[in-house]
Order: structure tokens, then sequence, then C-alpha cells
């Protein structure tokens, strides 16, 4: 079901690919200090302004924005056997419950409320702005009959949390690191860093392929 709210929320969360939404505020990448040798930047040594020793919100790891269909699904069943909640309420809801690591986009609940409700486990409530879902009594029996299921969605996005802002942490140091060796590194040194860096990449891409 589409309503006039679907419309507008889809417009505030517009999917960003880096998995965060318009409204969400972005601020701007870390910049280095001032070029000893016209600056260092991914387009090669020596040219632009620094890397920064860190990111902004807007680089990041973990579930936000890629979550599995079936983890929407389960993590809306949970939501809905508390409360009843519109689209944009089950939107904020599952941020609160991940403690902001999860905010999936209106494109990943808005079809998977259509699914359930095709299911018989929701139902809508009210009209227009007022719209609101929650469970059918075939819903609140399959709760029931889920609970170890639902709340498991609720651990793994919590533990997939903590090791993304371990990942988010690590690259951040790197970047340090490498904005300080392309500022004071000599030409050897640049080199060595370079194709230890060509290395981890890839590693990181055989572990994607395996």
């Amino acid at each position: 079901m589409r309503t006039q709210e679907h419309h507008h929320e889809e417009r505030r969360f517009h999917h960003d690919p880096r998995g965060l939404g318009d409204e969400e505020q972005r601020e701007p990448r870390g910049r280095g200090r001032g070029p000893r040798r016209g600056g260092f930047n991914p387009g090669g040594p020596h040219r632009g302004r620094g890397f920064g020793p860190g990111f902004g919100p807007g680089f990041g790891f973990g579930p936000a924005g890629r979550a599995k269909k079936g983890d929407v699904r389960s993590a809306i069943l949970s939501l809905l056997s508390q409360s009843s909640y519109n689209g944009y309420g089950l939107i904020k809801a599952i941020a609160v419950h991940s403690d902001g690591a999860w905010r999936p986009s209106p494109g990943s609940v808005y079809p998977a409320l259509t699914q359930l409700q095709s299911e018989g486990l929701i139902v809508s409530v009210g009209e227009g702005r007022r719209t609101e879902f929650e469970l059918t009594e075939t819903g609140r029996n399959h709760v029931a009959e889920h609970q170890a299921e639902l709340a498991a969605v609720w651990e793994e996005v919590n533990e997939e949390a903590g090791a993304a802002q371990d990942l988010r942490l690590s690259v951040g140091k790197l970047m340090g690191a490498v904005h300080q060796i392309g500022l004071d590194g000599s030409e050897e040194q640049l080199r060595t860093v370079t194709a230890a860096l060509d290395e981890a990449r890839r590693t990181i891409y055989k572990l994607l392929s395996d």
C-alpha cells in the first residue's frame, strides 16, 4: 500500500549508496595539514590535498542499508508484536533498537510490509497519514512460534555492528598513517607503502571471492 505518507517518506529517506538517508547529517571528510610537497591524495602522490586522519560518517560499514530481506521481515514482525507502527515509524524503531547501526531504506521496508499483508500476518488500519500496521491473529501466532528466530535478528545486527566499527576504526588509523607518509616519506618509502597497500587490496578481493 502506497499512501501519500509513503511517497513523502521515500523522498525523506532517499537511499544513498553509502547507506545513509538524505536526512542524516553528513560531515565533510577530514583534511590533512597543508601540503609540504603539494599534498597527497588517492589520485597519486604529490597532488591535491591530504587524505586527512580519518573519514566522516559517510564512510561506513555494517548492516545499515544491506540487511537481508528476511532480516527486515523479522524485524518488522518483532516490532509489531510490541506496538503498531506506520512505515516511517518502523524505520525509526529499527534504528533505535539497533543503536543506530541499522536504518533500512523505505525500498526494503515497504515491500516487506506488502508481502506480510499478502500472507495475512499484518493488516493496515486507519487512512492516509494515520495508516499504521498491526499483527493479525495469524501474525501473533506466527510471532509466538518464532520468538527465538525474531530475537536472533537483533543479536546478529549488534554483532555485525561491533565488527564493522572495529573495521572502520582500523581503516581510519590506516588512512592517518598513509596521509603522514605521503607528506613526510621518501620516494623509496612511498613505493614500499604502495606495494603494501596493493597487496592488502588483493587480499581483500580474494576474501570477497571465496
